[in-house]
């Protein structure tokens, strides 16, 4: 646990290397576990619980993105990490874009993994379906691949377990509902991320189409996409190797691209 700001976040730190600050999406840190052992291998990974999230705890104050962005910006100075890679999924994808308009000059390289957070389309249309509407099923379609395979049995699950599922949902719920799952400003600032920068989705993706992905990173100089396969909205959960294989692929050439040019 570390303080920050009167917050208790939970903070999981796993390997040796270049820092990678990983911000989770509306699950949790659960589904991503293998995904972050994965990338730990070949670098530090720090991965904190937002506030509200698993075991970290939520000021009455905090009660948008925004907050959080400030939140982790803060964690960055008590961690003394001056520039990291910054990689981020679905809201959390939300978070550190949010971060990287605020201060470029701290982030080398910049991956989103199926994000959310900006309004693309038009007003009369969600961009993203209303997750907070619809039956369990029809939310596990839209979000995996293969829901039989990777949907979480509810009914199975201790209820420890369960307690932070709910705490997790009614949090989401606070920082996303209105305006739903975007900042009407962040499309604006988006042109001040000057880094490397890879969007990510998986192919079966119910949640952030390809359509919402290709608008997003035309607001981002430079943004490339690629696409995972045999995987929907939590691809570093169907797809943890080739996910991350992919993440760090793009950070790894990305650095020896800005070496090289250093030295010329």
């Amino acid at each position: 646990m570390i303080s920050i700001a009167g917050i208790e976040l939970d903070v999981i730190e796993r390997g040796r290397g270049t820092p990678i600050l990983y911000l989770h999406g509306g699950a949790g840190i659960g589904p991503d576990a293998a995904f972050i052992d994965a990338l730990a291998r070949e670098r530090r990974v720090i991965a904190p619980s937002h506030p509200g999230f698993g075991k970290s705890s939520l000021p009455d104050w905090l009660d948008n993105v925004d907050d959080i962005a400030h939140v982790y910006l803060e964690l960055m100075d008590r961690l003394k990490l001056t520039r990291i890679d910054l990689v981020g999924f679905s809201i959390g994808g939300w978070i550190a874009a949010e971060m990287a308009t605020k201060v470029p000059e701290r982030i080398e390289r910049l991956v989103l993994i199926g994000p959310v957070g900006v309004k693309t389309g038009t007003p009369d249309k969600l961009d993203i379906p209303d997750v907070f509407a619809m039956p369990r099923e029809k939310l596990d379609q839209l979000r995996f691949h293969d829901p039989a395979r990777y949907a979480p049995e509810l009914a199975t699950m201790p209820d420890d377990e369960l307690h932070i599922v709910a705490r997790n949902s009614e949090t989401l719920a606070l920082l996303t509902w209105e305006p739903y799952m975007h900042n009407p400003k962040l499309k604006h600032r988006l042109h001040r991320v000057n880094v490397p920068t890879l969007l990510l989705r998986g192919a079966s993706d119910g949640i952030v189409s390809a359509d919402y992905l290709a608008r997003y990173a035309a607001l981002i100089p430079g943004a490339r996409i690629e696409t995972i396969a045999q995987a929907g909205h939590l691809p570093q959960h169907e797809q943890p190797a080739a996910t991350a294989a992919t993440v760090l692929q793009f950070l790894q050439a990305e650095k020896e691209a800005a070496t090289s040019g250093a030295r010329r």
